[in-house]
């Protein structure tokens, strides 16, 4: 198949320009100016750029598939404006041996829509204690491991898990948080907490482990990615460490971006982990975006049922879905208040997430595969849960206007999503 994506502007080489865009059988074949060869696509006063990559998605198959499945969460994805995303080990059975990863990289061979890279779990059935998992055998078929939704608390398994890690080229991706430090808390401990005496979540719980783990991270070398960070105090021992040259990339999540403890409501919809915290932790979120301190944006989508999530703070699960509509939130309220560049979050969501972890990049270049996302920055929107993808709709920004309409989505050159 020949196309031509003409009267774009294009998003290539750290700068934005108006650019033809030649496309045969799946790869870049040429950029340029007037061009018209092959099916011509009028991309006018639109925005193509490297269609975005997750660190970060929960797909809930196999053994939650009532939440989501690697079918729903693909095509969430794809309408997001994703073509690569990585697919974190909460599942049952919990990827911890080659045979249950094969379970699920079937699955995922049979039903995906764009690529998806599964994590391992770093415990044996995710437990964070007793035995590490099989990391030397699925090391090959896995970007990483992760025990996310869980901390590690016993410093001994983390360090040799980092070893093992570092010894197979793979990253730890680390859901940091000392159990110890929860006391059953259901959001950050803080002035809402106190407001309505529910039970808090110290932001201790998150840095405390961040600075073990950077410290095992320095001793042992490995790649040491941090999820979700949400406490000001962590970014402080970030910037320390990767000031040493520390192996070390972190992730925000929209809803830590735009959201803390004050837009609080009695809704699970707002009940996440971490929790949403103070003000200040959101606006040095902010901050640490701008300086380059935080190096992509995840998702975290986590999608749950409805009942799930009806049962107020105290009793809902954690968790919130927003693949579907990051980029529109971020280039709105981050991009369009001049918070940060639109081309700072276009790295963010795609080219920063493929060099840290060294797979196959979006970038628009001649011989890459099309792997592109065409997006209407004027279109305005207002975000309707009801037309999610994704069998989630728990998420806080419901009815929320927007910006930059994602009209489609190229993977490897077929067009997997278009706007109706």
């Amino acid at each position: 198949m020949i196309y031509t994506l003409k009267n774009a502007k294009i998003y290539a080489n750290k700068k934005i320009e108006k650019k033809d865009i030649l496309i045969v059988d799946g790869k870049i074949t040429k950029i340029d100016l007037d061009i018209n060869e092959g099916k011509i696509i009028d991309c006018k006063n639109k925005l193509i750029a490297p269609a975005f990559i997750d660190p970060h998605v929960h797909s809930r198959e196999p053994g939650y598939e009532y939440k989501e499945t690697i079918a729903t969460v693909t095509k969430a994805a794809a309408k997001g404006g994703y073509t690569k995303i990585f697919l974190m080990p909460n599942l049952n059975p919990v990827p911890s041996n080659l045979r249950d990863l094969n379970l699920i990289l079937n699955i995922i061979k049979k039903d995906a829509l764009i690529d998806c890279y599964q994590l391992a779990s770093i415990t044996k059935n995710q437990t964070g204690k007793g035995e590490l998992s099989d990391i030397e055998f699925m090391a090959p078929y896995v970007v990483g491991f992760s025990d996310d939704g869980k901390g590690i608390d016993d410093s001994k398994m983390m360090y040799e898990a980092m070893l093992k890690a570092k010894k197979y080229k793979k990253a730890i991706i680390a859901h940091a948080e000392d159990e110890t430090l929860l006391y059953g808390g259901v959001i950050h401990k803080g002035k809402y907490s106190e407001e309505k005496n529910l039970p808090g979540i110290l932001s201790a719980s998150e840095t405390v482990q961040v600075a073990r783990d950077l410290v095992l991270a320095e001793l042992t070398k490995v790649h040491y990615h941090l999820c979700h960070v949400s406490a000001k105090e962590t970014l402080d021992l970030v910037k320390y460490y990767k000031d040493r040259d520390v192996n070390v990339t972190v992730e925000a999540t929209p809803h830590h971006i735009m959201l803390n403890e004050d837009d609080l409501k009695d809704n699970g919809v707002y009940k996440v982990n971490p929790p949403l915290r103070s003000k200040e932790d959101q606006k040095a979120i902010v901050e640490a975006i701008k300086n380059g301190l935080i190096d992509m944006i995840a998702t975290d989508h986590a999608p749950h049922s409805e009942e799930e999530k009806s049962k107020g703070l105290l009793n809902s699960s954690f968790g919130m879905v927003g693949i579907e509509i990051s980029f529109s939130l971020l280039y709105t309220y981050l991009v369009k208040q001049n918070k940060v560049s639109l081309e700072k979050l276009l790295d963010m969501m795609s080219i920063n997430i493929s060099k840290a972890f060294e797979i196959e990049n979006n970038e628009i270049i001649i011989g890459n595969m099309a792997n592109l996302v065409i997006i209407d920055l004027d279109k305005e929107f207002i975000i309707d849960k009801n037309k999610f993808v994704s069998k989630g709709k728990n998420t806080p920004f419901n009815g929320y206007k927007c910006f930059g309409q994602i009209i489609m989505t190229i993977s490897k050159g077929e067009i997997i999503y278009e706007l109706q």
